[in-house]
């Protein structure tokens, strides 16, 4: 059977994603439209609304891209694995303007559609991330001072702390001393 229609443009995701990054930057959550994503990215809104049928669902999608910029996978040296994460997240956060994750972060407290997405999203990240931390608390590579999930929580929300409240730089040196002082010193 001969399929329908003109193929699939592989660059459109590409193109309509960035078109909504940029649109977001300049005018928030409240002022992101379709009719200017779409203007920008060249496409019609008819093809943004075949992929994401609203904008919550079009800012869930930036957020699930910006998120997969930051794998998490263990290589069984939980220490080094922690602050890898953790240094690709202050990498992530630092390549995008604050006024942007403010802006997603806001959105996902008063959209309940993105805030919902997002909490799935991160919520599988941190099982995960908490799984490798339990890991090496039961074998004795870290100590287990602390729930897993409060330490991935001590982790990554100090990272938002710093960007969103304080200002602070997040450099490759407050990255080692932040999971220094979570995770505590190296048994032996």
């Amino acid at each position: 059977m001969v399929g329908r229609g003109r193929p699939r443009d592989a660059g459109v995701e590409a193109r309509v994603l960035e078109a909504a990054m940029t649109e977001m930057r300049a005018r928030g959550y409240d002022g992101l439209s379709v009719d200017r994503v779409a203007e920008r990215a060249g496409v019609a809104k008819t093809t943004i609304y075949r992929r994401w049928p609203s904008k919550a669902e079009l800012v869930m999608a930036m957020i699930t891209e910006l998120t997969s910029a930051v794998p998490f996978d263990p290589s069984g040296d939980p220490r080094h694995d922690l602050g890898e994460f953790v240094a690709g997240i202050a990498a992530a956060l630092d390549a995008i303007p604050t006024t942007l994750v403010a802006d997603l972060v806001a959105a996902a407290a008063r959209e309940p559609r993105v805030g919902v997405g997002v909490r799935a999203l991160w919520a599988h990240r941190h099982a995960a991330v908490s799984a490798a931390i339990a890991q090496a608390q039961a074998d004795g590579l870290m100590p287990a001072h602390a729930d897993p999930r409060i330490i991935v929580d001590q982790l990554v929300g100090a990272l938002y702390y710093r960007l969103l409240v304080t200002g602070e730089p997040i450099d490759p040196a407050y990255v080692r001393a932040l999971v220094l002082s979570t995770l505590g010193p190296e048994q032996s």
